[in-house]
């Protein structure tokens, strides 16, 4: 235990956990989102469990380490079917278990944004014709789903930024816990608002392409994608200042108590 007396365990930690939170807020937004289809008295419930199977998913991943790291080892390669010798365009065909998952996550991610916006905003007749069955294990498979993506993000971060196991899990633990004190606040905001759900929505539809184009190897740089994240929220505040005290847009199928 002599690395609690060292600082620099310290900083890590700090810093970590506080990377583990930003990245967190997309987990978040899905899991509020997804909470709010069940009934009011049900979603706290599903916050709570959504992020504590995020924090558990992420532990288990961190102390699978070793088959973590093997992910990135390619399982096959496109450039063999097509054709392709051995060389850089070769090695760009190459897909490892992470890229499938980011892949599939991405996928997921793309679809459940798209059909979510409809449902809001057109799917009058969901309810009544019996198409759309809303239930409380359903809500959390999906979110369990996603969290896996999402903590094999996460945990790839925590390696890569500190050498303690001790400390990855302490980060992810504290990191979980400050965000089940948000989530509340959050979703109520979201839920509130209907152009912020929106909004929220179009950030998860901008997330899946994102981790689409991980999975092929495109790297799309963090920080583009939360700078074009607050802006649109900044304009969006702007929007809720200016239009403050008149009444919000109903969005369709929004669950009774």
């Amino acid at each position: 235990m002599e690395w609690l007396a060292n600082p620099e365990i310290w900083v890590s930690l700090i810093t970590l956990t506080v990377l583990e939170i930003v990245l967190g807020i997309d987990n978040i937004i899905f899991i509020s989102i997804m909470a709010s289809k069940l009934p009011a008295k049900k979603q706290k419930k599903a916050r709570q469990l959504g992020l504590a199977l995020a924090m558990i998913t992420r532990v288990l991943l961190l102390l699978s380490l070793s088959w973590i790291m093997t992910l990135t080892s390619p399982l096959f390669n496109f450039g063999e079917w097509i054709g392709l010798s051995e060389g850089e365009l070769f090695e760009k065909f190459a897909i490892s278990g992470r890229d499938l998952i980011l892949l599939i996550g991405g996928l997921f991610l793309i679809y459940k944004s798209t059909t979510e916006i409809h449902d809001k905003l057109e799917g009058a007749e969901h309810q009544s014709d019996g198409k759309a069955v809303v239930t409380f294990s359903g809500v959390i498979i999906q979110i369990l789903i996603l969290d896996i993506v999402f903590s094999l993000d996460s945990v790839i971060t925590a390696v890569g930024m500190a050498d303690h196991i001790e400390v990855m899990i302490a980060a992810v633990i504290i990191a979980v816990f400050v965000m089940m004190l948000s989530a509340g606040a959050i979703s109520e905001f979201v839920n509130k608002h209907p152009t912020v759900k929106m909004l929220a929505l179009s950030f998860l539809l901008l997330i899946g392409v994102s981790l689409l184009a991980e999975g092929f190897d495109q790297h799309i740089p963090k920080g583009y994608i939360y700078f074009a994240m607050a802006f649109s929220v900044l304009v969006e505040m702007l929007n809720l200042k200016m239009n403050k005290g008149k009444k919000p847009v109903q969005l369709k199928n929004v669950p009774e108590d």
